[in-house]
Formats: structure tokens, C-alpha cells, sequence
């Protein structure tokens, strides 16, 4: 966890930011990343030194040339804030710019980096700051970074870009990622999917650290995440990074104009919660994915596209608002058809309207299945979360009842104890046949069974009858309590 400090000092940085004239959080966050890079680059410099010093050798492709030892962050930090200005902004940034020969996504990303800071008084307590952190704790380094991305959801307007942390915990562990997968969120934002199964798998596989080619393959092969802006992917990057994974897949795309193309079939798990624009032209969207279904809604295309993605045997869990669900269009029924005939659907998770506050009040379900290309779905699972730990207002503060610890208890038992259960719990299973039956509506309350309270089901005139009975005692207790007063 973040010590209280180092949250408090953030906090004080962030306010100079703001007071600075530097409003928006997310190039806030854009500046401290590229800083920490910079700090980055000069501990991989300081490693290669002490290897050449301990063999004997020169240094094995040096990062920064003795030209250029005044850019380093160990240099730098100590200079008079007027100087550090001055050379980070003439200096640092066109270092920056033109490096990219280590081949690292973060040197990709850093190439059109812009030196924002307006300050020399800013830049100085914002390196001091950074300085303090010890970067060689990966726990720290990831916490104080999602306590930065928290800024971006509590700034508001940009709060889309962020899932809630503990939605995708609860995503994460109902996929179990294990450390032969190949995970993509082709809609990744900055990363909050690909973090937590990172995590997820080194807390659950220990060896992935231990084993050389679980490693490899942890540190560049297996997170793979797209999107289409640039301060994004910088933030994932470096998300990443400050979480431990060396070299992270994460990249510029467009996912669904280029759809699948030369990726069909490689990923064995999906998480996302892609956004959800509305419509898209015929034109500007992949053919590839207007073969599987035929729509301009970005909803049912970014569907479609998971499916292209898997390869057969692939999961997926992904976020889509409530018309995917129940929606009448012919695509709408036709990707459903698939998702249960063609596919195995594994559950369907109905979350409360008030999850994505105070962004969006949109119903929203989480989707589990299975790329199979050959059917498989017998009983689908559904649950019905009514509380997520939080208020369902938008101040969204802390509260007891959570349902989320149940959903994935309850998940572990979907192909036993849960078959028996009554559609009259939060959690049931339906099965294939009866879902065809309704074209294939995913909607929980089409095969959930209300109980009605025993005053609900007596006869209106008994109801009536007993509210008269009442009228009449209460006017003879008044008329006593007269009598008595007088």
C-alpha cells in the first residue's frame, strides 16, 4: 500500500500542477510519466556500469553517451531549478525523442514526448518528489501509479478511461490467467486489465519469476494491448513498467478499422471494457468484422472482433452495456446466436446501474465465454450483483455490502452446487435450450422468479377489508383516549 506520505506528497505536487496551469490530469500524469522514464534510463545506464566495472569490459550498449552524462537524473536532480529547467527542456526531451534503439514499446511511445512542466519552482519539487521513491520496489512503484491514475476518474471528464480497480480484480480472477496465456485488451486505455492479470499470475504462479522461459515470456510475450491515443499508450506503457512487466505489447490500433488483421486466432484470454461510441460508418470499419456481423454499433463490433482475436480454447470477460443483452436488431440476435451456438457462453454477470458513477449511470453485465467454433454452451450462469462495496451514488463511498466476493465464490461452483439452485437467488443457472427458446435474450430478469410477499397475494378485498378494521379500531382507541381526557 501507499504510505499515507507519499500520498500526501502527490497530492501537494498535484495541486502545484493544477495552480501551475496545468488542468488536465491526465497530461499531469503525462509529465510524471516521462520523468520517471528519465529516471528509468538513468538506472539501466547505472546497472550496465557496475556489470563493465565487475567484468572488466567496457559497457555493453550504453543508453547514454559520456556527452551526454549532464542528461542523466542523477546528474540533473542536483542542479539549480533555473538549470534543471533549462536542460531537461533543451536537452532531456530531444534526448528522448530521438532514442528508440532499444526497441522497447516505452522508447516507441516516448518519440513525440512534449516537456510541459512551466516552471523551474515546479519542475524541482516535482523531481525532488520522484526522487524520493524507492524504484526498486515493484509493490510501491505500482501503487503510486494507479494512486496517480485515480486522479484521472476523480477529475472527471476523462474518468471513461477507467474501469473500476476492484470490477477487474473480479474479472481477473474468474479468467485465473496462468503463465502459458496470451492476454489482450484491444481497447486498453492505460492498462488497469493487463496490470491486474500481471499481478494476478505472479501472486498465483510464483515460478513465472523462477522459471527462465515463464519469465521471457512474462516480461515480452505475453500482455498485448492496443488503443488509438498516444498519452494513453504512454500510460499504459509505463503502467506496466512501474507494475514490473520489462516489455510490454503495448501499441497504437485503431481495433476496429483494422479488426483481426494478421492476429486471428493468437490469444488465449481477452479482458476489456471497450468504449462504447455509439456507431461507426460501414467505411471506416474492418470488412473483416462486418463478415462475422453485420452492424455500424461499436458494441457488437468490438464482440465480434474478441472473437476473431481468440484462438480456439480462448476466454474472454468483457463489459458491455445492457443493450447487447436483450437488444432486437437483427445484429443483436445474431452475434447472441453465436455467442451460444457457435461458442460456449459462460455466464453472464448483471452489474448495478451505478457502478461506472459518476461518469455514466448506463446498466452494464460482464460477459464470460469460451472461443470453441463448435458450441458447447449447456447452462449458462448468470448472477445478479446488487452492491459492488461501494455507493451506487456518485460520491460512490465505501460501504459493507459486497456481492463481489460471492460472484467468484459461487463461480467456482457453476457446474455443481449452482445447477441446483432456484431462479428465485441472486444466482441460477438457465439452460441452452430455454435461452433459444427466448432468441436468445441474455437478460436476467427474463428467467429470474420474483417472490411476491404474502400481502401481495391475498385477494384485494381481504386487504381492504383488514385497512378498514384498522380505520375502525384506531377511531374507537381515539374515542376512549377522549373520553379519558375529559
Amino acid at each position: 500500500m501507499i504510505t499515507g506520505e507519499l500520498k500526501s506528497k502527490i497530492d501537494r505536487v498535484w495541486d502545484v500542477f493544477w495552480s501551475g496551469g496545468i488542468s488536465n490530469p491526465l497530461e499531469v500524469i503525462e509529465q510524471i510519466t516521462y520523468l520517471l522514464f528519465i529516471r528509468r534510463l538513468d538506472d539501466l545506464q547505472t546497472l550496465k556500469e557496475r556489470k563493465a566495472n565487475r567484468t572488466g569490459k567496457p559497457i555493453e550498449d550504453p543508453i547514454f553517451q559520456p556527452s551526454e552524462a549532464g542528461l542523466r537524473w542523477s546528474r540533473f536532480k542536483d542542479f539549480e531549478p533555473g538549470v534543471m529547467h533549462q536542460v531537461i527542456g533543451e536537452g532531456v526531451f530531444p534526448f528522448l525523442r530521438r532514442l528508440g534503439g532499444d526497441g522497447s514499446t516505452y522508447s516507441e511511445h516516448m518519440k513525440d514526448a512534449r516537456f510541459t512542466i512551466p516552471t523551474p519552482a515546479l519542475l524541482s519539487r516535482v523531481v525532488d518528489m520522484l526522487d524520493d521513491v524507492p524504484m526498486q520496489d515493484r509493490d510501491t512503484n505500482g501503487d503510486l501509479y494507479e494512486y496517480m491514475l485515480s486522479k484521472i476518474a476523480s477529475a472527471g471528464q476523462n474518468g471513461q478511461f477507467r474501469t473500476p480497480r476492484h470490477i477487474i480484480q473480479l474479472m481477473v480472477a474468474m479468467t485465473a490467467p496462468q503463465p502459458s496465456d496470451e492476454i489482450c485488451d484491444p481497447a486498453c486505455g492505460t492498462a488497469g486489465f493487463l496490470v491486474a492479470a500481471s499481478e494476478y499470475v505472479r501472486h498465483e504462479h510464483p515460478t513465472v519469476m523462477t522459471d527462465e522461459q515463464q519469465r521471457q515470456h512474462y516480461h515480452r510475450s505475453m500482455f498485448h494491448g492496443y488503443d488509438f491515443d498516444s498519452t494513453m499508450l504512454r500510460i499504459g506503457s509505463m503502467n506496466m513498467l512501474m507494475h514490473g512487466v520489462e516489455q510490454p505489447d503495448i501499441r497504437y490500433r485503431d481495433s476496429l478499422s483494422e479488426g483481426a488483421a494478421g492476429e486471428e486466432g493468437i490469444y488465449s484470454l481477452i479482458l476489456a471494457n471497450p468504449p462504447f461510441a455509439g456507431s461507426l460508418d460501414y467505411e471506416s470499419t474492418s470488412k473483416d468484422l462486418q463478415r462475422v456481423v453485420k452492424t455500424k454499433k461499436t458494441e457488437l463490433l468490438f464482440l465480434a472482433l474478441f472473437l476473431r482475436l481468440l484462438k480456439p480454447g480462448g476466454r474472454a470477460a468483457v463489459i458491455v452495456p445492457d443493450g447487447v443483452l436483450f437488444g432486437s436488431s437483427t445484429a443483436h440476435k445474431a452475434l447472441r446466436r453465436i455467442l451460444v451456438e457457435d461458442q460456449k457462453l459462460d455466464a453472464v454477470v448483471k452489474l448495478p446501474s451505478g457502478v461506472f458513477r459518476p461518469y455514466a449511470g448506463v446498466s452494464t453485465a460482464i460477459l464470460l465465454f469460451t472461443k470453441t467454433n463448435s458450441g458447447g454452451t449447456e447452462d449458462v450462469w448468470f448472477y445478479d450483483v446488487k452492491a459492488d462495496g461501494f455507493s451506487l451514488d456518485d460520491k460512490r463511498t465505501p460501504t459493507e455490502a459486497n456481492d463481489l466476493p460471492d460472484v467468484l465464490a459461487r463461480w467456482q461452483e457453476r457446474n455443481a452446487q449452482e445447477r441446483k439452485r432456484e431462479r428465485t437467488e441472486r444466482s441460477f443457472c438457465v439452460p441452452k435450450s430455454e435461452i433459444a427458446a427466448q432468441d436468445y435474450d441474455f437478460s436476467l430478469n427474463r428467467y429470474q422468479q420474483v417472490v411476491h410477499h404474502e400481502s401481495e397475494q391475498r385477494p384485494p378485498l381481504e386487504i381492504v377489508a383488514e385497512i378498514e378494521s384498522l380505520e375502525d379500531q384506531i377511531r374507537k382507541d381515539l374515542a376512549d383516549l377522549k373520553a379519558m381526557l375529559s
